[in-house]
């Protein structure tokens, strides 16, 4: 009986999380205190960088939105080749590429949008198949359109499915795009509702990368399914500033 009123308590505690509270916030959030914002991206750690083409023109096979929507499906299998860089770098603009700076650096433009254009995710690569790159952990750089190394990984396939509690489809793929959180980018300004917000946002992203895989003949599907310290460890992340949220695995279909 116990187990099963912590169970209720639980649910009434997540379904609580999901109500608009910013009318009953009587507190100050750090941007109304005038404090320092955040940055609003995370700076390379690595002198191994690669520049990113934004010449799509060769990589898209559809254009037609409605046979996009009508196509869209979590994909699973994957063909056993790689894909372009060029399809990478379209992958990576069209879900968090930077079309626009605000202000003095006071916010991002992107292709998808994010709750007060805070924009608190980066992505993380685990590159198994791609054309031109070396196997292993890449981050991206969207203010220079670019991705960095950051490290070799012994048994990578192994470790990837560890790290997406066994889900092996995974480590097939020629890809896989990992989102972290910078939570306080968006705390900065909305406190405790801006964690809501965030997952909110995430699901936009997610949702541009299915599309963005439809038109360059590529699949993925989404995975919220993850084991948090062996991603975390993954991608080098201390998981608590920045943490892994949302993955999922691309290639060509």
């Amino acid at each position: 009986m116990e187990d099963n009123q912590y169970m209720k308590n639980k649910i009434q505690s997540n379904r609580l999380f999901m109500k608009s509270a910013f009318a009953d916030d009587e507190f100050e959030s750090d941007q109304q205190k005038q404090l320092p914002q955040p940055p609003l991206t995370k700076a390379a750690s690595s002198n191994n960088i690669t520049k990113l083409t934004m010449d799509f023109s060769s990589v898209i096979r559809e254009t037609d939105y409605l046979t996009l929507i009508q196509q869209r499906k979590s994909h699973r299998v994957y063909k056993n080749e790689s894909i372009s860089l060029d399809q990478l770098s379209f992958l990576l603009w069209t879900t968090q590429g930077i079309k626009e700076i605000r202000g003095n650096n006071y916010a991002t433009i992107r292709p998808v949008p994010s709750g007060g254009a805070r924009h608190s995710f980066e992505t993380y690569l685990a590159v198994l198949n791609v054309e031109g790159l070396e196997k292993g952990i890449y981050h991206y750089l969207p203010m220079e359109h670019s991705i960095e190394f950051i490290a070799k990984v012994d048994n990578m396939e192994n470790i990837i499915s560890d790290s997406l509690c066994e889900q092996k489809f995974a480590a097939k793929s020629a890809v896989v795009f990992y989102y972290s959180a910078v939570p306080y980018r968006s705390e900065w300004r909305y406190l405790t509702e801006s964690h809501k917000v965030m997952l909110i946002d995430a699901g936009h992203v997610m949702q541009n990368l299915y599309l963005s895989c439809g038109a360059i003949g590529c699949g993925t599907c989404a995975i919220a399914a993850f084991n948090q310290e062996i991603a975390d460890n993954l991608l080098k992340l201390d998981g608590k500033e920045e943490f892994v949220i949302y993955a999922a695995p691309v290639g060509a279909v």
